[in-house]
């Protein structure tokens, strides 16, 4: 499955629903499913770090405007473009070792299915906002 790493707190921010727009300097055409993975560093707190969180999906990539700022979590700024993600879905966390941009991520194969990797929508309280 494809994935991106995203720092502390903004992972947990998308993987709780409250970011539904990731920055990012470059744009993507890419446009489906995405694992959400939680950069090792920088540790924020207790927040899960080196661990795929959730999976959003990408459902476009357009410049960001000023607009943007509340659902990205953070100010427009020169060359940014807004991800736009939908349809977030929890996981149980399971460890990645991240990269850089856009990479491939097997998910464990005690898993048949993305579905028996989900967590429940009511299991959010790893979220401290």
């Amino acid at each position: 499955m494809k994935a991106i790493s995203v720092r502390q707190p903004w992972a947990s921010l998308i993987a709780g629903g409250l970011k539904t727009i990731e920055t990012r300097k470059w744009f993507t055409k890419y446009r489906g499913d995405i694992l959400i993975v939680a950069s090792k560093n920088p540790k924020v707190g207790d927040l899960p770090t080196g661990q795929a969180l959730c999976i959003a999906r990408i459902v476009d990539c357009r410049k960001m405007t000023k607009e943007d700022e509340t659902q990205a979590r953070c100010e427009v700024y020169p060359g940014a473009y807004a991800w736009i993600l939908s349809d977030i879905r929890p996981i149980k966390p399971f460890a990645v070792k991240g990269q850089l941009g856009i990479y491939e991520v097997e998910l464990p194969e005690n898993n048949n299915s993305q579905e028996e990797h989900l967590f429940s929508k009511s299991k959010k309280s790893f979220i401290n906002t």
